[in-house]
């Protein structure tokens, strides 16, 4: 994969002044952003999390999903920290895009899962890929991540990349009952480590993630 630097900048948010950096795959024209914040190339792991676009979470304020809310939960966490990276990847949809995005939506209103609508589709139910991540941190000076996620495949990938997973930091934010269906599904079919709900997902346990923390609250 042919991941080239382009250009940096300060970026002010509520939560802080983020560095921005901007990276472009040339071999799909695909435009990603890292944020980071602190001195994260002084050799010690780095808080950090690889989270993919999500239009209608992360700027259109959807409730449908998870994905604004720990957005957000990440880039505070960082910045209490003082030091870590948001890798914001285009990868809409789990990777499908944000049209079929949509037409997945419209399944789901018809009673569908998550997973079930990409199925549906003709897509499998997560299409992403993170071999992006690994080039970006390089250029960072980043050599290991205490990863913010709950969903082991991503752990598993990112590692599988070449990236140094020394921990798994738990966030569990955004519940409501809009997209309280969407999280049991996540856990009940993709893995993810998630809380008991009301429709009785009980929560995995990690056994074999160094350092896993489903007891924090990131």
């Amino acid at each position: 994969m042919s991941i080239t630097f382009i250009a940096s900048s300060k970026l002010p948010t509520p939560f802080g002044v983020f560095t921005m950096h901007g990276f472009e795959d040339s071999s799909n024209g695909k435009e990603h952003v890292a944020l980071s914040m602190g001195d994260i190339a002084n050799g010690e792991p780095v808080l950090a999390r690889a989270h993919s676009e999500c239009l209608t979470g992360d700027a259109l304020f959807s409730m449908r999903c998870d994905c604004g809310y720990q957005l957000e939960e990440a880039l505070r966490a960082v910045a209490e920290a003082g030091r870590g990276v948001v890798l914001y990847l285009r990868q809409e949809g789990r990777g499908i895009g944000l049209l079929n995005k949509i037409r997945a939506y419209n399944l789901q209103d018809q009673g569908a899962d998550t997973v079930e609508a990409n199925e549906q589709l003709g897509f499998g139910a997560d299409m992403r890929d993170y071999s992006m991540c690994r080039p970006m941190l390089d250029h960072l000076g980043i050599h290991a991540i205490r990863l913010m996620t709950n969903n082991p495949r991503k752990v598993k990938a990112l590692s599988e990349a070449g990236v140094d997973v020394v921990e798994r930091v738990s966030l569990q934010v955004g519940r409501n009952p809009h997209n309280d269906g969407y999280l049991n599904t996540k856990a009940s079919k993709l893995g993810h480590y998630l809380p008991q709900s009301a429709a009785g997902i009980v929560t995995h346990q990690d056994d074999d993630i160094p350092g896993s923390s489903d007891d924090t609250e990131k």
